[in-house]
C-alpha cells in the first residue's frame, strides 16, 4: 500500500494507514462473499432450490453495498480500494470457495462456513479499530450484524428441531457439505 499524505481531521496517518488495511482485508471478503454466493445461487439443485436460490440475491445485494461501503471508507480515510480480481486472490488469507453443482442443503452447510470466517474477520476488525476509529467501528458492526442475520438464514436450514446443526464439528467446506446433505 502507498504511504498516504492525508486523511480525515483528528486521525494521524499512521492510525488511518493502519485503518485502510484492515478494511482492505475487509474488502477483499466481502467481494468473495459476494461473489460465492452468487455462485452458490447459481448452482444449486435439489428440492429446497427454490427457498435457497431466492433467499440469496438479496444477501448478495446486501454485500454488495457493503463492498461499497468499506471502499468508499478506505478513499475517505485517505487510501486507494483495491477491489480487482488479482488482489483477492493475492491478498487473501482463505481457499477459494469448493463446492460446484451440489444439493442446496450442502451448499448452505459449506455457507455456514464460510460466514463463520467472515464474521469471525470482522469481530477482529471491530476489535482493532475500537480505540481508533469509531466510525469505521460503526460501520463494521453495522455489517457484521447483517451478517449474523444471513448466517442465521443459513443455519435455520441446517438446524434439527432440538437445535442442532447438522454441521457441528465440520472443519472443511467438504465436510460441512457432505454433513448439510446428510452423507
Amino acid at each position: 500500500m502507498a504511504t498516504m499524505s492525508f486523511t480525515v481531521p483528528g486521525m494521524t496517518t499512521e492510525d488511518a494507514t493502519d485503518v485502510v488495511t484492515v478494511l482492505q482485508n475487509r474488502l477483499h471478503a466481502l467481494n468473495d462473499l459476494q461473489l460465492t454466493l452468487k455462485h452458490v445461487h447459481w448452482n444449486v439443485v435439489g428440492p429446497h432450490f427454490i427457498a435457497v436460490h431466492t433467499m440469496l440475491d438479496p444477501q448478495v445485494d446486501s454485500v454488495r453495498t457493503m463492498v461499497d461501503d468499506t471502499a468508499e471508507r478506505i478513499a475517505t480515510l485517505g487510501g486507494a480500494p483495491d477491489g480487482t480480481p488479482g488482489a483477492i486472490v493475492r491478498e487473501r488469507t482463505w481457499d477459494d470457495y469448493s463446492v460446484h453443482r451440489a444439493d442446496a442443503i450442502a451448499h448452505l452447510g459449506a455457507l455456514d462456513l464460510v460466514y463463520a470466517g467472515v464474521i469471525a474477520d470482522h469481530r477482529a476488525a471491530i476489535e482493532r479499530t475500537e480505540k481508533t476509529d469509531p466510525i469505521t467501528q460503526d460501520m463494521l458492526i453495522a455489517q457484521a450484524g447483517e451478517l449474523e442475520q444471513f448466517q442465521w438464514f443459513v443455519r435455520a436450514h441446517l438446524e434439527s428441531g432440538d437445535g442442532r446443526l447438522r454441521t457441528a464439528g465440520a472443519h472443511t467446506e467438504a465436510e460441512a457439505a457432505k454433513a448439510g446433505a446428510g452423507s
